[in-house]
């Protein structure tokens, strides 16, 4: 009682005081950004796995986001780092630790390191160890692999450098309109009581986490909201942090407002949570022929998959990633700003390894065991936020001759796998597919962090909304009955430290839709994670050890990659490189776009991290020219296309949305870009737009 009521007092003062008097601090935090951008050109975009979606340009930078925290007397430091990428991979995990290793010893390892990707479907592919993932970037890709990796470490790096006295609020409240159940036949087959608990099919709630220093100056901000990055669809080439990437960007310009994107000292990240089942389009799924509504059971038209898409909310992908973004902006700010409850207590965690191939689940009166990984037919079927192809559709129970050929060519299932699976028929039989190397993880991360009064379950695959229900329940009851305070807060941080595909409930499992069919450890997937977290969680609340399990492979020296390398480039005869084709008129208003093409080169050249490959400039009064934007930018977008294969020639197309706002003056854009030479070497050259100016909107441009 009277430690609550002192909480309440403390909070209150550290909300009154105003910033630049010290107060008392409960904890050590520092925070990190660092950009992670990769390849922006012939490289397959990483979680549609549409073959024909490659990257060919920028919508805006991707960035690494780092908190870490410790208690008061610095010990037991958490890492918690969220990245603007799909997922995160086993093999990215293990080279950040040994890199971390080389610079801080033991202080980070893989026990207390949590990376945890945000799930943008809009991002290069190629750095999984594991063949599945890697199929349709044609294999391992470096230059995406390596700009994870030293993104990822650097952004540690400026966190542990940061590293001050501070407090952390916690604040939690709803935010609607912004997520849809993408296969409410899956959550449906959930029990009557159960689903009777909770008034939506997604979660809508969004926990924040609110760093200060010992001035009450902010530090930063993590929160938690489930929802796909799947705004911009499968048609989109441009590298971008898609809704929840846009809501960081907005998040640090309100706070960092005289810094560049990426370049600001307050670090906001919209982590992913347990969004297997939760789309952001909530226009909903219709038929691209006839505008109706998809068969809600298969999700097909006319019998067709490729034809049911889910839109909206906005006009265009564009403009639906801008609105979502800017509802967690706006939701996450509010509950920054209203921040008064302060977490105390200590800074901890667990970690193990575990086989999920074989874990054996401790029923009531039975025991049942998890499978070797394999597909089910549905996962070719894809989703309403990108279909798949041919002829199949979610919902599916039986298989189809002429694909069990072509899967049987691969490798036939064992009786056992088809046993253990059903009913999910098999697609592709990961689990027994060893050549050239493993197809699917059988060993995955198993992990909780505690900082205060929240815990964090850090969970290698997207959850589904019932079974991250289920999942936080345990941990937290758990941790309740050993002793755990009564505000004890549990979130879902998914995609974290590896991939392992999706985890339904046993109940949605049934219904084999494509969350169900991508269920790749069977139909007792779920009871099986929860086993080893409530372990985890009844470990920590005891101050018990834990056994470290089995160590996962490194697979890094035995990747294949069968992306053609850039050869050289050339500009087009009597043109140079960053030569002008298309210029800036003399003169834009506001709110309209200035638009500029230049002889190009291959941007895999050089991805360009922490650096641009365009500025948009001002004149300033003493004749010098400030960056106003840059490729990180939300109001640009840098297009790349090759208009030669042969030759090697390639055009850049540079767009500005000029705001309405947008300061009235002399403005110019550069391209910075890097031509390759047939011996390997590697130039730097610029090009620059005519001067133009901008004017009102309500003047006439001559």
């Amino acid at each position: 009682m009277h430690v609550v009521c002192g909480v309440s007092i403390l909070a209150t003062i550290v909300a009154l005081f105003p910033s630049g008097y010290a107060i008392e601090t409960n904890y050590r935090i520092g925070a990190g950004i660092a950009d992670i951008t990769g390849p922006a050109a012939e490289v397959n975009m990483m979680g549609y796995a549409n073959p024909s979606q490659v990257s060919n340009g920028i919508h805006f930078r991707q960035y690494s986001r780092a908190f870490i925290v410790s208690d008061s007397a610095g010990q037991k430091p958490v890492v918690f780092v969220s990245v603007d990428a799909c997922m995160l991979s086993q093999v990215i995990k293990l080279e950040v630790v040994k890199k971390l290793a080389a610079m801080y010893g033991d202080i980070y390892t893989e026990k207390n390191l949590c990376i945890s990707g945000i799930h943008t479907h809009s991002t290069p592919g190629g750095f999984h160890q594991y063949i599945l993932y890697d199929i349709t970037s044609l294999g391992f890709v470096e230059e995406t692999y390596e700009a994870l990796v030293n993104g990822i470490v650097k952004s540690i790096q400026r966190a542990h450098d940061s590293i001050r006295p501070g407090n952390i609020f916690i604040n939690e409240g709803e935010l609607l309109g912004s997520n849809i159940n993408r296969s409410p036949t899956a959550y449906a087959n959930n029990p009557v009581d159960e689903k009777a608990r909770y008034r939506y099919n997604v979660d809508k709630n969004m926990t924040v986490l609110k760093f200060v220093d010992a001035n009450n100056q902010g530090i930063g901000m993590i929160n938690w909201f489930a929802v796909h990055c799947t705004s911009m669809n499968n048609t989109n080439g441009l590298i971008s942090g898609d809704n929840k990437g846009y809501a960081s960007y907005l998040f640090e310009k309100s706070m960092n407002s005289t810094s560049l994107p990426g370049q600001g000292k307050f670090v906001a990240a919209f982590a992913q949570s347990n969004e297997g089942d939760v789309s952001p389009n909530t226009a909903g799924p219709r038929c691209l022929d006839t505008g109706l509504p998809c068969d809600t059971a298969t999700s097909t038209c006319n019998g067709r998959n490729e034809l049911c898409v889910a839109f909206g909310p906005g006009k265009d992908m564009v403009d639906s990633t801008r609105i979502i973004g800017e509802n967690q902006f706006r939701r996450a700010l509010e509950l920054f700003n209203a921040a008064s409850t302060m977490v105390t207590g200590p800074v901890d965690f667990r970690h193990t390894y575990v086989d999920m191939s074989q874990v054996k689940v401790h029923q009531q009166n039975t025991t049942v065991q998890t499978c070797k990984p394999a597909m089910g037919y549905s996962f070719a079927a894809g989703t309403t936020d990108g279909p798949g192809m041919f002829d199949f559709k979610q919902g599916a129970n039986s298989s189809n001759f002429f694909w069990n050929l072509i899967r049987d060519f691969l490798k036939d299932p064992s009786k056992a796998q088809i046993d253990c699976h059903r009913p999910k028929p098999i697609l592709i039989d990961v689990g027994e597919m060893t050549r050239p190397y493993a197809w699917a993880p059988d060993i995955v991360d198993t992990q909780i962090f505690r900082i205060g009064q929240l815990v964090i379950i850090t969970v290698p695959a997207e959850f589904t909304t019932m079974s991250g229900r289920r999942t936080r329940d345990a941990v937290t009851n758990a941790l309740k009955a050993s002793g755990f305070p009564s505000n004890t807060v549990s979130v879902i941080a998914g995609l974290s430290n590896d991939y392992a595909d999706y985890v339904t409930t046993y109940e949605e499992y049934q219904v084999q839709r494509y969350e169900g069919a991508s269920t790749i450890y069977g139909p007792h997937t779920l009871e099986a994670y929860i086993q080893k977290f409530v372990m985890l969680a009844e470990a920590l609340a005891k101050g018990e050890n834990v056994s470290a399990g089995p160590p996962p492979p490194n697979l890094y020296s035995k990747q294949l990659s069968f992306l053609p390398p850039v050869i050289f480039d050339l500009p087009p005869l009597g043109k140079h490189f960053g030569e002008v084709i298309q210029d800036a008129e003399q003169q834009y208003r506001q709110g309209t776009t200035v638009e500029v093409k230049f002889v190009g080169a291959n941007p895999r050249n050089n991805v360009k991290a922490e650096g641009t490959f365009l500025k948009v400039e001002q004149l300033q009064s003493n004749q010098q020219w400030a960056v106003k934007y840059t490729d990180s930018s939300w109001e640009t977008r840098f297009h790349w296309k090759q208009t030669n294969m042969i030759l090697g020639h390639s055009e850049v197309g540079i767009t500005w949305d000029v705001p309405a706002n947008q300061e009235e003056g002399t403005y110019r854009i550069q391209y910075l870009g890097d031509w390759k030479r047939i011996d390997r070497l590697i130039t730097p050259f610029t090009g620059t737009s005519r001067n133009f100016t901008i004017v009102s909107a309500e003047a006439i441009p001559h």
